[in-house]
Formats: structure tokens, C-alpha cells, sequence
């Protein structure tokens, strides 16, 4: 044993030696699927018949091996735990292929509906270190691919630090506005009001945050029309593809929410300029 062995490990390996046979406390971390971070709980559970009454089974933590119960964390970023990362993003991969071509529960002739893949940008804070289009950086470099500058301001004196930061504070709220935003453009476009559109028309959606290289939060999303049963529902003639990219560019270029007062500055924050709209077509999501 290492000297500067933590005394709570000490003690958790001296309760496992007093097993003997390690084979239980085995079967309990194999359960995790090699969660790296799981919730030790302490205590004991009951499960209780709801008709009857009867307790089906007792759990006390001082019977299983670990000597808690051992469940999953269930994290989403992989940084923390990979295992559980992974299983989250097999399961919204399938989810949203789902989505898109049919399966668990949704028909193939959702295939049909108008959707799109659409990326949202954070707004500028200060020109940064990039690539684009593999040509010259600003700084007069050809920065290669893990190069550590991609994404660091060019003048950090001057770089919105502040902004950068709020930004990806509120980001989840301008996510909302743009949903509601959303409805109103095209409920405007059909002629109808927002109330009156769910009675026609439902807009279904999947999207995922990422950090940019500049540290900025950005979003991916499919968005999808249907009927206003949802997926198994066809959305109205008038609601195509063209409609909905359209409606999704007015709503990104007028949403806005407000942010705080720091220093008599008043914040308040929209999507960057770059604004990428994709129809999607196929309805083959194997690859």
C-alpha cells in the first residue's frame, strides 16, 4: 500500500478484503457497465406490491458487497464518465434517427415530414485563432490542426471575456425565446394566430450544445413539422420545407433575451451571424 494511500481507501479495501469470496462484490460493478463515477447510496429500499400491498423485496446496504448501493451517474460528458457518455449519446443517436426514418414506436411515413439540421452560432466577442477554410489566420499563420492557439483571442486585452462567459450562461434561455419565436413566424405565415397553430401543426425538435474551439456554446438541432397528433400525424400541405427554413431564420435574427446590469453595462443576447439551415432528405441514417 502506497503511504499517501487516502484513509478512506484504506478502509473501503480493508471492508472488501473481509469478504473472502469477491465474486458478489464482482457482479455489483459489473451492473455499472464501467460507470467510473458511480452514486454510492447508503440506507435501505423497499419494493412494495402496488395492489397488494406485500413487500416484494428489502434492500439493505449493509447486505450487498460494496456495503452500498452502486448506481449509475449517468453523466453526459465524457470528461467525467465515458462509459455513461457513451451510452447517453448510442441512445440519442437512436432516438433521433427514429425521428427521422421511423422506429421505436414511430412509423416510416415520418420520413415524409419536413425537417431540417440546423446550427446556431454564438455571436462574436473579439476576433480568434481559427482555420478558416484551411487558408491563413488573421495572425498571418497557417495553423495546423491541434494547433493550442486555435480559438484564443488575437488581442486578449481586448477580447469580451465578460460576454463570452454571460453568454454561455443564457444561451439555454435564447434557446426558448427561439422556440417560441418559432411558432410565431409560422403561425404567421399559415395566417393563423400562435393559439390557434397547435390545432394544425406541431414543431418537434432534438438538439445538442457544443463548446466551440473560443470556448463559446453553440447548437445543433433537427427540427421537424408534424401534424398536431405529433410524429404519427401528417402536417398540413402548406407546411413545407422552404416554409420552415425561412421561418427558422426570421425567428433565429429576432430572438433575443436579456441578460444582467454589471458595472451600468447592459447585457442582452442573440445568436451570431452564422446561421447554417440544412433540408434533410434521406431517410437512411445506417452509416
Amino acid at each position: 500500500m502506497h503511504p499517501a494511500a487516502p484513509a478512506g481507501v484504506i478502509r473501503r479495501l480493508a471492508a472488501l478484503a473481509r469478504h473472502g469470496d469477491l465474486r458478489a462484490y464482482a457482479r455489483q460493478i459489473q451492473h455499472l457497465g464501467g460507470c467510473e463515477r458511480p452514486v454510492r447510496m447508503e440506507g435501505y429500499r423497499l419494493d412494495i406490491h402496488s395492489g397488494t400491498g406485500e413487500i416484494v423485496r428489502e434492500i439493505a446496504d449493509r447486505d450487498l458487497p460494496a456495503g452500498q448501493l452502486l448506481i449509475r451517474c449517468n453523466n453526459r460528458r465524457a470528461t467525467r464518465c465515458a462509459s455513461c457518455a457513451e451510452v447517453y449519446r448510442k441512445d440519442t443517436f437512436h432516438l433521433v434517427t427514429a425521428g427521422l426514418s421511423g422506429g421505436k414506436g414511430i412509423g416510416p411515413s415520418v420520413a415524409r415530414h419536413p425537417r431540417v439540421f440546423v446550427t446556431f452560432t454564438a455571436p462574436s466577442f473579439g476576433p480568434v485563432h481559427n482555420r478558416s477554410g484551411g487558408s491563413r489566420c488573421r495572425c498571418g499563420r497557417l495553423h495546423a490542426e491541434d494547433d493550442p492557439a486555435l480559438g484564443t483571442p488575437l488581442n486578449p486585452e481586448r477580447y469580451d471575456y465578460r460576454a463570452a462567459v454571460l453568454w454561455n450562461a443564457h444561451a439555454g434561455a435564447l434557446w426558448g425565446r427561439f422556440t417560441t419565436y418559432l411558432r410565431q413566424q409560422l403561425a404567421s405565415r399559415a395566417g393563423l394566430s400562435r393559439s390557434a397553430l397547435r390545432h394544425h401543426l406541431k414543431v418537434s425538435y432534438a438538439k445538442v450544445a457544443e463548446y466551440q474551439r473560443r470556448g463559446a456554446v453553440h447548437f445543433h438541432a433537427v427540427i421537424r413539422l408534424d401534424g398536431p397528433e405529433g410524429a404519427e400525424d401528417a402536417p398540413p400541405a402548406w407546411a413545407t420545407t422552404e416554409l420552415l427554413t425561412d421561418a427558422i431564420r426570421t425567428a433565429a435574427r429576432l430572438t433575443e433575451t436579456p441578460g444582467p446590469v454589471l458595472d451600468d453595462r447592459s447585457y442582452a443576447f442573440r445568436f451570431g451571424e452564422q446561421l447554417d439551415v440544412r433540408p434533410i432528405r434521406s431517410a437512411d441514417f445506417a452509416g
